[in-house]
């Protein structure tokens, strides 16, 4: 990966150069300087007229200090010579008044990683970040255009949303490390909206997301999916009470992976607010489960070169086969654990530094969707839930749901208005279907999975 061949980057390291000597000439021990730039533009269309056109541009500093194990942490956008100097004295004054922490401290410099070295994962599309106003409205008018086009019962509109980011980020350490790439993501999203024989309006929608614009699927393809998915909805109703297999799409299913991913970090870990705790080398999942986090992949939405701390980007194998393998640490919760980092540490606006996942990934299995739909006799299938009722720390999960009734291995009818609860440990022990179908659009990523039983709280007994 090479650092100075382009301009934006050679600046952002200069000026963090700059300010980590600047700290470290004020007494601090330890400087930590992580600095981004970029451009952003964001459009709306709500039937066929632009309601929003938003872009911007911006440059950051954040700085992260040590005197001994007093740690400060501060942010800026004024990159002035003057700005830069109040924002380094900001830093040392903070430094100052904080309390010590015996675990505070710097990456092992041992493990640090050579970034000149480091893979080159094409996380950049030039392209992408010059997508301009005209082409964005163009195309989220083409999108919603698809949908309204598609069926006479779609009446109205949430609108299409197109929105681009691309730039730059720098991280210079007092240890001599510092590396610097460029990276854009891009997405596109229609709403619809319909109307049912009750009156209700349904709403549904789709997108689509990628580095590099050449990916993303077709303005005119994704319009009329989200018409589809909107009028699968007419006609949605509760159902009785019962226990049942529960189906989740990828996209649903890619949520209840998110709240595991939340449960392995080590800061939740060393806190003990994770059900997780003390569960290393235990069975978490049933043996159809095999979950991953890996930074390497190219073009992935949460791939990196090396991480928060400048420590080389590794894949990690969180659950194989079922059995909790890691959790997931940067130094600070490593050292909580008296362990060492898996590359981990991510880093805010601020600098600050957490645990955090890149491309948290349920690796797929050999079954369709639709194989695993009709191997389901009766059952829900979920497409979306809504609510946020789940415990880290018991575990205990509870969620508003919508999607389909299963009957006889086929989508009967649309359900809306029922609420899925079931422990979150237990929930993953009894997934017996792992479906093919990867979904890559975002950073944790997961194919279709079924739950052999689950508790569907609808209209009655």
């Amino acid at each position: 990966m090479t650092l100075h061949a382009d301009p934006e980057l050679t600046e952002l390291l200069e000026i963090g150069e700059r300010i980590v000597t600047m700290a470290k000439q004020g007494g601090i021990t330890v400087a930590e300087c992580v600095l981004r730039s970029g451009r952003e533009l964001s459009t709306r269309v709500r039937l066929d007229k632009p309601e929003l056109v938003e872009e911007a541009a911006h440059r950051s500093a954040g700085l992260r200090v040590m005197k001994g194990k007093r740690v400060a942490t501060t942010s800026t956008s004024d990159l002035t010579e003057a700005g830069i100097h109040r924002f380094v004295s900001d830093a040392i004054e903070l430094a100052d008044l904080a309390q010590e922490d015996p675990f505070a401290g710097p990456a092992n410099e041992t493990l640090l990683t050579d970034p000149s070295k480091a893979p080159d994962l094409d996380l950049f599309d030039p392209q992408g970040g010059n997508v301009d106003a005209v082409q964005a409205i163009a195309m989220t008018k083409a999108g919603e255009r698809a949908a309204r086009d598609f069926d006479p019962r779609i009446t109205n509109s949430d609108g299409a949303t197109f929105g681009r980011t691309a730039g730059g980020a720098a991280l210079v350490l007092s240890s001599g490390f510092r590396g610097a790439f460029k990276g854009s993501y891009q997405s596109l999203s229609v709403v619809p909206i319909a109307d049912d024989a009750e009156g209700k309006k349904r709403r549904g929608s789709y997108w689509t997301a990628k580095r590099f614009m050449d990916d993303l699927e077709d303005p005119k393809s994704v319009g009329e999916e989200a018409a589809r998915r909107t009028l699968r909805k007419l006609g949605a109703h509760s159902v009785a009470t019962c226990e049942v297999p529960v189906v989740f799409d990828p996209d649903a299913a890619r949520s209840i992976l998110g709240m595991l991913a939340g449960c392995i970090m080590g800061g939740a870990i060393w806190r003990k607010s994770s059900y997780l705790v003390g569960r290393e080398g235990t069975p978490v999942a049933s043996s159809l489960v095999n979950i991953k986090d890996d930074p390497l992949l190219p073009r992935a939405p949460g791939s990196r070169p090396y991480d928060g701390e400048g420590l080389a980007s590794r894949k990690n194998i969180v659950v194989d086969k079922g059995i909790l393998r890691t959790y997931l640490c940067d130094s600070y919760s490593a050292r909580k654990l008296g362990r060492e980092s898996t590359g981990s540490a991510s880093r805010g606006g601020s600098a600050g530094v957490s645990c955090s996942t890149t491309n948290f990934i349920l690796e797929p299995g050999t079954d369709s969707n639709e194989a695993i739909v009709k191997g389901t006799k009766n059952g829900l299938y979920v497409t979306e839930m809504m609510g946020f009722g789940f415990n880290a720390v018991t575990g205990d999960f509870s969620r508003g749901a919508s999607g389909f009734w299963i009957e006889n291995g086929q989508l009967a009818f649309p359900v809306s208005e029922v609420t899925i609860s079931l422990n979150l440990d237990e929930l993953w022990k009894r997934v017996d279907a792992v479906g093919s179908d990867l979904d890559f659009r975002t950073a944790t990523a997961s194919p279709t999975i079924r739950v052999g039983k689950m508790t569907v709280a609808g209209a009655g007994t």
